[in-house]
């Protein structure tokens, strides 16, 4: 019988302090009328997405839960050079009003700098925050950056946290895995706002925990990398296909969603080959962004709808890197789910939380005629969960699968599933229950063998908020559109989760992060920081090492195009203490030896790049392959990716040339954008291949 006494929980002191400053003060004035918009009247005023705004703990960032500030008495601080009145030692000196400053002028020293802390001591170091100048300029805050730690002062690790900080006046928190240092050494690579080569900091704060990085017993393999940092909280993710660069976005501001001006939405981009992040501001589309429905349509752009903006379309076309206006949707919404059909088609049901409460029926959206077709019959009525909140919430992220002849599953997070099917006027059929499952609202479905029709159910919770997750694991396989599918209830996962991401990998596994065993958003508390992975081939549920910060409501998880997985964000709530300005990247056990160096992994040396369904894929490779898999690119938002599919494939051929045919049907293997893995006897994988399936 597996127990939760092993389980990691993050802890966090609620506040009762009046938090009134987390969203704008116009947000009551544009909620005048919310009833009419959608959402709660009270919105704004007393509450925060549906949560009374006394019980979210209040800061402005996230910091680290096991651990407390240090006393600065004593310390040093040196740095590669400064502006005369203007020392390094300004950054240790517990006040906010002086700071340090490389030198002035044009010219200055060129980046990058850095400033290193002497605390004279070794102690176990989880995090550090960085406070910019506060006399109201912003000459030389800090922009991208790197925190290292050293033993004796000459020899650094690889850095701690990497990453882009935004171009403001807030205290910045990193937050990484515990070690043991005496020194710490903060590196500016830009100047956040690109005015000049200088660098300030006003006041460095380090913070020290009892906790090790624990080492658990019958934890699997892997490991986790520095902490990336954001200049936005990441809630929502979608993989680029010409790049493999993961584009996230936050709302119309970075740390917050309430009181929307509507029209404008903060992005962020992260490079896996450099580790960097850029950030823009995206106006052409008239689009708050937050809240909305998400899919990487046939043509693999990425395809957003409604949020804040609730009638809205906006396409990012990644091979032009541009954002551009869609059609308004018939129905306008936020928390809808939206998935890609086999005819290529998007299919959007779902969403009061915005746009008004009740009647989201689906709707369909053709890129041939650049248009949204009402389906009267396929109703949203059927899909409805009992939430404590109503309609508000019974609607909200449907677990949706393209499937054959353009219908489509819907799994849940509703107990009772069903089929919908988007053609002429449309239509749904009921499904059945999911096993003895309750309903599992922002809980997890992932098709990890689209061929076997199989899909993964994991935890979730009966209301949106304010009750008990569950660890429930089902099996769901489905066959041809219309008929019921098989149910099989399976041993649960480690722990209980709500508000966590569930990811296909390359080998068939799920990999399951993030999440908290009593539902609440923004809040940390109860947070699991162990990930597991579900082994198909076993039915069960392993444990792995656990990630350095909480992951939950509003985080995301995607797989990268090298086989590893993103992790990050949580928060948006403005001035709270649940902000998460980053991410990590998970690098599994099948990329490292059983003595834990690093896999060598197979290469594709070519593949072809666009099929249809019914082609063959021949690819080459630089060493011999046991299995091969395409992984549809996902998209992520709200603990919904309906894009993410896993089509394993089976080789013929001779040598080190494989030949691959693709199913002959666009139900299974859905138009668009695939990542072609290569896998050896080890079960390594390679860096994917993209692969355009074509309809």
């Amino acid at each position: 019988m597996k127990t939760l006494t092993g389980r990691l929980l993050a802890v966090l002191t609620l506040t009762s302090t009046s938090l009134a400053r987390i969203i704008p003060p116009n947000a009551a004035a544009i909620n005048e009328h919310a009833n009419e918009n959608g959402g709660l009247k009270t919105e704004g005023i007393e509450t925060l997405d549906g949560v009374p705004l006394d019980a979210i703990p209040e800061g402005r960032a996230a910091v680290p839960t096991d651990a407390t500030p240090l006393a600065a008495a004593g310390w040093t601080a040196t740095a590669d050079s400064f502006q005369a009145g203007f020392p390094p030692s300004n950054a240790i000196d517990n006040n906010a009003g002086t700071f340090w400053h490389t030198p002035f002028g044009a010219a200055g020293n060129p980046l990058p700098h850095y400033i290193t802390i002497d605390m004279k001591t070794a102690t176990l170091v989880k995090s550090i925050s960085y406070q910019p100048r506060q006399d109201g300029q912003a000459n030389g805050n800090i922009g991208g950056h790197t925190v290292t730690l050293s033993m004796d002062g000459v020899t650094f690790t690889a850095p701690k946290v990497l990453g882009t900080w935004r171009d403001d006046a807030s205290t910045k928190t990193s937050i990484f895995e515990a070690t043991n240092a005496r020194f710490v050494k903060l590196t500016a690579t830009t100047e956040a706002g690109n005015r000049g080569p200088w660098t300030s900091v006003a006041e460095i704060q380090i913070y020290t925990t009892t906790n090790p990085p624990p080492a658990y017993n019958g934890i699997g393999g892997g490991q986790w990398s520095p902490t990336i940092d954001f200049p936005l909280v990441p809630v929502a993710a979608a993989l680029e296909y010409n790049t493999g660069n993961l584009l996230t976005w936050s709302s119309y501001a970075a740390d917050q969603f309430g009181g929307s001006p509507g029209g404008i939405t903060l992005t962020a981009t992260y490079f896996p080959g450099s580790q960097t992040v850029s950030q823009r501001t995206i106006t052409n589309t008239q689009h708050d962004m937050f809240c909305p429905g998400l899919n990487v349509d046939s043509r693999g752009r990425i395809f957003v709808t409604g949020g804040n903006n609730a009638e809205k379309t906006s396409i990012y076309t990644p091979s032009s890197s541009a954002w551009s206006g869609g059609p308004n949707m018939n129905i306008a919404r936020g928390y809808q789910s939206q998935c890609t059909l086999s005819d290529g088609r998007t299919f959007v049901i779902g969403g009061s939380w915005s746009g008004g409460v009740g009647g989201k029926d689906g709707e369909v959206y053709s890129i041939s005629q650049n248009a949204w077709t009402r389906l009267p019959g396929c109703p949203v009525g059927p899909m409805l969960t009992a939430d404590a909140q109503g309609v508000y919430r019974a609607d909200n992220h449907a677990w949706l699968f393209g499937w054959k002849q353009g219908w489509v599953f819907q799994a849940g997070p509703s107990k009772a599933m069903n089929w919908y099917n988007p053609n002429g006027a449309g239509g749904q059929q009921g499904a059945g229950n999911r096993a003895n499952d309750g309903d599992s609202m922002c809980g997890c479905a992932a098709m990890y063998d689209a061929v076997a029709g199989k899909i993964l159910t994991v935890g979730g919770s009966s209301s949106y908020q304010n009750v008990d997750a569950t660890a429930n694991a089902n099996i769901i396989t489905i066959g041809t559109q219309g008929q019921a599918p098989q149910v099989q209830q399976i041993n649960p996962m480690w722990y209980k989760r709500a508000f966590h991401n569930a990811v296909v990998m390359p080998n068939g596994h799920v990999f399951i992060v993030g999440g908290q065993v009593f539902a609440q958003p923004f809040s940390d508390d109860t947070a699991q920081l162990i990930p597991e992975i579900f082994v198909p081939s076993t039915g069960n549920f392993i444990r792995v090492p656990p990630i350095a910060v909480a992951r939950t409501y509003h985080s995301v998880a995607v797989l990268l195009a090298d086989g590893t997985i993103f992790a990050g964000g949580g928060g948006l709530c403005g001035g709270c203490a649940t902000n998460h300005f980053d991410g990590q990247v998970y690098y599994p056990g099948y990329l490292f030896n059983a003595d834990s160096t690093r896999a060598t992994r197979p290469v594709i040396n070519s593949a072809t790049g666009e099929v249809r369904a019914g082609g063959t894929i021949t690819a080459t490779t630089n060493s011999a392959i046991t299995s091969w898999s395409l992984v549809r690119l996902g998209s992520v938002t709200h603990t919904v990716n309906t894009d993410q599919r896993r089509v394993p494939l089976t080789a013929t051929g001779s040598g080190n040339t494989y030949n691959m045919v693709v199913p002959n049907d666009y139900g299974i293997v859905i138009p668009g954008y695939y990542m072609l893995f290569a896998m050896n006897a080890q079960g390594t994988p390679s860096v994917s291949r993209y692969v355009y399936v074509r309809r």
